[in-house]
C-alpha cells in the first residue's frame, strides 16, 4: 500500500460477518482501493465475549483498526446495524471521515417497544440459539427473487453467528442514541441506499436520512431486500462507485 492509496471501510450488519461484503472487496479492491472489511466485535471470527456491546464500543474498535494499520481517513459504507454504527463513528470520530455510505439503515434511536423486543430477543437467542432465528429471518432479509446462492449465503451467515455476540449486540443497539439532529452536522459525500422490498427499513427511513443529510445522494435499489449489496450487487456497486469518485481526494 502507498500512502496515497485511499481506504474504504465496510461495516457488517447483524446476525452476518465479514463476507457479506465479498463482492465489493473484490470489486473495489481490483480498482484501486485498500478495502477494509473486519469482523465486528462478537461476530465471524472475532467472538469476544460480552453481555452488551454498544455501539460506541463497535466504533471505537473500528479506530483502533484503522490506527493499527496507520490509515488516517476513510470512506466507511455500514448497512443495517453497520451504518449505524458508522453514525456513531461519525458522532465520536467525524475528522476520520472521507465519505459515508449509509446502507438500509435508519437515524432514530429505539423506541420503548422496539428495546424490549431486542433485550427479549437477545434472551430466546441465549436459550434456543440462532437456527430457528435465522430461519424466520431470511425471508425478510432477502427479496424471493434473490439467487439461490445468495439465499443460503445469508442463511449460513446467520445460522453461524455467535450467539453470546448476536446477543450482545442486540442489547447495545436497542439503547443507541437518536442520530436525527446529527444527520444535518455531515459534510462528506454520503450515499443512502436501501433495497425497494426491505421489509426492515423502508424507503422511509432512507428518505430522511438523504432529505436531512446535506448534498446527499439516495440509490433505491429495485427488487432488492434488506441486503442490497449482496441481492443486486451490479446496481449497488455502481452506485458506490459515484459516491467513492466524489470522496477519493480526501480519502
Amino acid at each position: 500500500m502507498t500512502e496515497s492509496q485511499p481506504t474504504l471501510l465496510l461495516v457488517h450488519g447483524h446476525p452476518f460477518d465479514r463476507s457479506m461484503w465479498r463482492p465489493q472487496v473484490e470489486r473495489f479492491g481490483a480498482q484501486g482501493w485498500r478495502v477494509l472489511a473486519p469482523d465486528l466485535r462478537g461476530y465471524g471470527e472475532n467472538p469476544t465475549p460480552a453481555a452488551k456491546t454498544p455501539l460506541e464500543v463497535f466504533a471505537g474498535d473500528l479506530v483502533d483498526l484503522l490506527d493499527r494499520l496507520g490509515v488516517n481517513r476513510v470512506v466507511l459504507a455500514g448497512l443495517s446495524m453497520g451504518g449505524q454504527i458508522a453514525l456513531e463513528f461519525h458522532r465520536l470520530f467525524r475528522e476520520r471521515l472521507a465519505g459515508l455510505v449509509l446502507a438500509d439503515t435508519s437515524a432514530p434511536a429505539e423506541t420503548g417497544q422496539g428495546r424490549k423486543n431486542r433485550t427479549d430477543l437477545a434472551d430466546r437467542l441465549l436459550r434456543e440459539g440462532m437456527e430457528q432465528y435465522a430461519r424466520e429471518l431470511l425471508p425478510k432479509m432477502v427479496a424471493a427473487q434473490a439467487p439461490r446462492a445468495v439465499r443460503e449465503h445469508v442463511l449460513h451467515m446467520m445460522r453461524n453467528a455467535p450467539v453470546q455476540g448476536a446477543a450482545a449486540a442486540l442489547r447495545g443497539r436497542a439503547e443507541r442514541p437518536d442520530y436525527v439532529d446529527m444527520l444535518a452536522e455531515i459534510t462528506v459525500p454520503t450515499l443512502v441506499v436501501v433495497g425497494s422490498e426491505d421489509e426492515f427499513t423502508p424507503l422511509a427511513d432512507a428518505q430522511l436520512l438523504h432529505e436531512r443529510i446535506p448534498g446527499s445522494r439516495l440509490a433505491v435499489i429495485d427488487g432488492a431486500g434488506h441486503l442490497p449489496n449482496l441481492e443486486r450487487p451490479a446496481e449497488f456497486d455502481a452506485a458506490l462507485a459515484e459516491l467513492l469518485l466524489e470522496a477519493r481526494p480526501a480519502a
